[in-house]
């Protein structure tokens, strides 16, 4: 059991593109209702069965970040949806990386799930045709402080291609993204300088970074049709490492975070100052769970994947975080 006696604070992440697998939510649609409601939602508003994509796979098909990023959108909300109903507790802070924000601006009120849904999927269509295949790609740099990543993105850019850091995910990780040969230089550098690994991810996206400009101006125009509310729970953002409560504010985060990076490491360092002691990753996997245990041990988090490890958590956040 998670001992959060005499604890102060919970907070809430949701994970981005990394944390989809086939079959992610069997575990919790098996008891829960609510998961295939939401899924059902998302189906209806995408035109396609996206329930039976993610039981079922391709698994190519899910990674697709048009597909990636409604399956994962659903799946947080999902959680959100059974941690409300066994009576768990509001949080006082949320985050999510890269595209988890968005799940977490629903999470927290601000932005309606269908609109979201319709949204996020657009976004990727944005961001997968804002570059050619082959010309973008993404990469992590393991073993190097982030200070020492960015001085190597410099380095390797070039007037025909830069690269520069994506996700600034916690002491030692890195990602980077760019033009191709700009990011292979700088493999090639980070290898050079002592790095522990330096490996191209596979993504069909360089994503957070300026290649992704064209992508954020179509997002910015179809953001302005989509109504914002106040936040019922503060929402950090990846782009300022700050909380927003009305639309225009939080429009102009969600295109910044496009061409910017992930501020993760200040994000998890700004939940600590708060007084947040206990953090729930509210979707499938616990990829942000590794990077929060290297930003800060004193930090727990815990994923809310399993239904009887949710329903034990959310009885005892409602006894000692409430």
């Amino acid at each position: 059991m998670n001992d959060i006696s005499s604890k102060r604070a919970l907070g809430f992440i949701f994970p981005g593109q990394g944390s989809q697998s086939v079959g992610m939510m069997a575990a919790l649609a098996a008891e829960y209702p609510q998961v295939r409601a939401r899924y059902a939602t998302a189906s209806e508003v995408l035109g396609f069965d996206l329930w039976r994509l993610v039981e079922q796979g391709p698994e190519e098909e899910l990674n697709q970040t048009q597909n990636t990023q409604p399956a994962l959108l659903a799946a947080s909300v999902a959680t959100w949806d059974i941690w409300c109903a066994e009576g768990g507790p509001r949080p006082a802070l949320m985050a999510g990386h890269s595209f988890g924000e968005y799940s977490a601006l629903v999470c927290a009120g601000a932005l309606d799930f269908a609109t979201a849904v319709a949204l996020v999927a657009e976004r990727g269509r944005l961001m997968q045709s804002a570059v050619p295949a082959g010309e973008g790609s993404m990469a992590a740099i393991l073993g190097l402080d982030l200070a020492a990543v960015q001085e190597i993105c410099a380095e390797a850019s070039t007037t025909e291609g830069v690269c520069t850091c994506a996700n600034l995910n916690a002491p030692g990780q890195g990602v980077i993204a760019g033009a191709t040969a700009a990011v292979e230089r700088a493999c090639a550098l980070a290898k050079a300088r002592g790095a522990k690994k330096a490996i191209k991810l596979a993504v069909s996206v360089p994503a957070h970074c300026e290649l992704m400009q064209p992508a954020a101006a179509g997002l910015e125009t179809r953001l302005a049709e989509v109504e914002f509310g106040a936040p019922g729970v503060r929402v950090i953002h990846n782009f300022d490492v700050e909380s927003h409560a009305d639309g225009a504010a939080i429009r102009a985060a969600l295109v910044a975070q496009m061409c910017r990076p992930v501020r993760w490491v200040e994000t998890i360092e700004r939940f600590a100052r708060e007084g947040i002691t206990h953090i729930a990753e509210c979707g499938p996997g616990k990829v942000l769970a590794a990077l929060n245990k290297r930003i800060d041990k004193n930090l727990e988090t815990v994923g809310l994947g399993d239904p009887a490890g949710l329903r034990e958590f959310a009885i005892q956040a409602g006894k000692e975080l409430s």
